[in-house]
C-alpha cells in the first residue's frame, strides 16, 4: 500500500472497512514506501480508522513502529525478525502472524508463539516484488490437516472468483491487496471477498 499520497489509501481502507474486512495489515515496502515520520503518521491514521470499525490493526515487519504506536499485532516473514524475538517485544496479548512455506516452518512458528500463519503465494501476484514462487494450495491442505485448530491465511493473487480452492484446502481466511485496492469499488470488492470466504467456509464444514 506504499504511496506518498496518503489520502487515496486511507479512502480505500475506509471503503474496505465498510465492506467488512476483519483485519488490516499495514505493509509499507517497495520503492515508493513511506518511511520515518511520514510512515508513522500514516500508520496512526490507518490505526484510528480500524479502531472506529473495531478491526485489528497489524503492522508488517516493522516491530519498532508496532510497539511505538501500540498496534494490535505484528506479521513477519521468514526473512524478517525472528518470531520468538518479536513475541518478546510485543508481549503475549498482541497478535503475532508468521509467513510460512512448509510444515517445518509452521512448527517453528507455533513453537515461537504465532497466533496464525500466512501461506502462499497461492496464485501469481503483482503486489509483491519479493514474492516467492507460486505455491498453490497443497501445503495449506497439509498444514490444515496436521494443525486443524491453527488459523491459516491464504496469501497471493486471491480474488472472489478464485477463493474457493483456498478455503476448501483449509484456510481460515484470505489476505488481499490488489483485489480491493485496484477495484473501482473497494467496498463492494471487500464485501464480495468476505461473502465468498464465508460461502466456501460453510461448504468446507459440510464436506470435511
Amino acid at each position: 500500500m506504499g504511496s506518498t499520497n496518503a489520502e487515496k489509501p486511507l479512502a480505500v481502507l475506509e471503503e474496505a472497512l465498510k465492506g467488512g474486512i476483519t483485519c488490516f495489515q499495514l505493509r509499507e515496502k517497495g520503492a515508493r514506501a513511506l518511511v520515518g515520520r511520514e510512515k508513522k503518521v500514516f500508520a496512526e491514521s490507518c490505526q484510528r480508522l480500524c479502531a472506529q470499525y473495531g478491526v485489528p490493526f497489524i503492522v508488517n515487519d516493522d516491530v519498532d513502529l508496532a510497539v511505538e504506536i501500540d498496534a494490535d499485532g505484528v506479521h513477519v516473514g521468514q526473512d524478517d525478525a525472528e518470531a520468538r524475538f518479536v513475541r518478546k517485544r510485543i508481549g503475549a496479548e498482541k497478535i503475532l502472524g508468521v509467513s510460512v512455506h512448509s510444515i517445518e516452518e509452521t512448527e517453528t512458528a507455533l513453537a515461537t508463539g504465532a497466533d496464525y500463519v500466512g501461506m502462499g503465494p497461492v496464485y501469481p501476484t503483482i503486489s509483491k516484488d519479493d514474492a516467492k514462487p507460486v505455491a498453490g494450495t497443497a501445503m495449506i491442505e497439509k498444514v490444515a490437516k496436521l494443525y486443524p485448530n491453527l488459523p491459516i491465511v491464504g496469501i497471493g493473487g486471491i480474488t472472489a472468483m478464485n477463493a474457493e480452492p483456498v478455503i476448501r484446502a483449509g484456510a481460515s481466511g484470505i489476505s488481499v491487496i490488489s483485489a480491493i485496492a485496484s477495484s473501482t469499488n473497494p467496498e463492494m470488492a471487500a464485501r464480495q471477498l468476505k461473502e465468498a470466504a464465508l460461502q466456501w467456509s460453510r461448504g468446507r464444514s459440510v464436506l470435511r
